[in-house]
């Protein structure tokens, strides 16, 4: 589980086969892991299978190159980082699992003075579990959706965010993941199973 608040960013170095998929190598600095702990790459949890100084590994699946823009990522990229959530930590933004939903693509970048309004492709098999001022992790960060449409929504970037992410250097065109409000999820399944067929 994590919060959607990045903690650092990281460099991709490195793409490598292997026989279930793609290795990932990601320059993490700045953050301290082990063996086996969970870290939300972009928003998408992740395994780390290795490490070799600043360094770590991660083996991505084909579903999660499918589900995600990991495996487009070019090398150089900067990726948001945030370790697992502590069980006595602080959840500052909102319950964000680091299971991708799908990617979407940015329509527009509104650069306002100190602000920055992203807007973003909205899924019309997913477009349920958007509402206006409600939760929606974009490359693992927690935001507000501001405007809602059929088929896009807008959030806004405050500078810290736009300074400590890799969403202030979106263009037009970028993909992103989208991991929607899990606790809409949850109300949809459980009032389907009440309601019946």
């Amino acid at each position: 589980m994590f919060t959607g608040l990045t903690e650092s960013l990281g460099l991709l170095r490195d793409f490598s086969e292997s026989a279930v998929g793609r290795q990932l190598h990601i320059d993490a600095p700045e953050i301290t892991t082990a063996l086996g702990d969970s870290v939300a790459v972009n928003g998408c949890c992740l395994t780390v299978a290795s490490i070799t100084g600043s360094v770590l590994r991660f083996d991505l699946l084909h579903e999660t190159l499918a589900r995600t823009n990991l495996g487009a990522l070019a090398i150089g990229s900067t990726v948001n980082l945030e370790r697992a959530l502590a069980a006595n930590g602080r959840l500052g933004g909102h319950f964000v699992q680091g299971h991708i939903d799908c990617t979407s693509a940015v329509l527009e970048v509104n650069d306002q003075d100190i602000d920055l309004g992203l807007s973003f492709e909205l899924p019309a098999e997913l477009a349920r579990y958007a509402v206006a001022k409600g939760s929606i992790a974009i490359n693992g960060v927690s935001l507000t959706i501001s405007d809602l449409g059929n088929d896009r929504f807008r959030v806004w970037i405050i500078p810290h965010t736009r300074q400590h992410t890799n969403l202030g250097h979106l263009k037009p065109g970028d993909r992103v993941n989208l991991e929607f409000d899990l606790l809409a999820k949850y109300t949809e399944r459980l009032l389907a199973a009440r309601v019946g067929p």
